[in-house]
């Protein structure tokens, strides 16, 4: 009897287990500042904010897609068109700008980061409209690579120290958070390309392609060195680059095919990337978008 009363309890204490709604759990990370350029704030992709409209941040781009995930229970995006490295402790003034440093938002009890930063240090806008000129008159040769040479390189190898700096900052105020470094989605793929549709010189395409892989690579190690989280959104837009299908692309061209700035993010690739960085946050790798 004893037995049969032990059985039919466990089956009723499983039964009641299995219709039993889940328990809601907190969410892991409360405080969450976002940290970076334009890659991160997401401009002319719909909605844009209003604080401030100079920084062209968009309600869609990752952080906002990261935040939405999480349910953190206090968000603060502070990301910036055009910043740089300067522009973390720095007032990044004129338009793209604002009227405070970006590590204002950091604060004692901020428990994650995420920042993505480097692209302008080395020029990322002057080398696209340097490059889409030349292509013009040598659509098959490599004059962007005769002009640059090694310099993007050395450019690359020269804002390392300033991430260093960066990361260094946002540690020091905000000691108890997780530190994600987001790196820059593919823009050209490996060869080829799609002039004149995307006006960058067939030989140049892998030149750039490359100096891209540099430039993630040079996050990823002072990310490392900094004991941060490096999340590359590279590794996940094969074929999701400007010279993809309009409705494959990630990253918009010189003439955009969505409601998104030019040679930047669109809606699509900000919420493959955040959905990348919540995976990371959980341990967990990104096998599809």
């Amino acid at each position: 009897m004893t037995r049969r009363v032990t059985v039919v309890s466990l089956l009723t204490a499983l039964i009641a287990a299995m219709l039993a709604p889940p328990a809601s759990a907190a969410p892991q990370y409360r405080n969450y500042v976002s940290l970076g350029d334009s890659f991160v704030s997401g401009p002319f992709i719909p909605l844009q904010r209003l604080d401030p409209l100079s920084c062209f941040k968009s309600t869609q781009n990752y952080p906002s897609v990261l935040a939405r995930r999480l349910g953190v229970t206090n968000f603060t995006d502070i990301s910036c068109g055009g910043a740089q490295t300067k522009d973390m402790a720095g007032v990044q003034s004129g338009i793209p700008g604002q009227s405070v440093p970006q590590f204002s938002a950091l604060k004692a009890d901020t428990d994650l980061v995420t920042v993505s930063i480097g692209g302008n240090d080395i020029g990322f806008s002057d080398i696209i409209l340097t490059c889409a000129g030349k292509s013009v008159l040598d659509p098959h040769g490599a004059p962007c690579k005769a002009n640059y040479g090694d310099s993007l390189a050395q450019r690359v190898d020269a804002t390392a120290a300033k991430v260093a700096a960066v990361l260094a900052g946002i540690k020091q105020r905000s000691p108890k958070a997780k530190i994600v470094v987001v790196g820059y989605l593919r823009i050209l793929p490996s060869s080829g390309g799609c002039w004149p549709i995307v006006p960058i010189s067939r030989g140049d395409v892998p030149y750039l392609d490359n100096v891209q892989k540099q430039l993630n690579g040079m996050l990823g190690t002072q990310a490392q060195a900094a004991g941060a989280t490096f999340v590359n959104p590279y590794d996940i837009s094969s074929g999701r680059d400007t010279c993809a299908a309009p409705w494959d692309k990630w990253v918009e061209g010189i003439i955009p095919t969505s409601l998104a700035f030019p040679v930047h993010p669109n809606a699509n690739g900000m919420a493959a990337v955040g959905k990348q960085v919540a995976a990371a946050l959980a341990g967990t790798e990104l096998t599809g978008v």
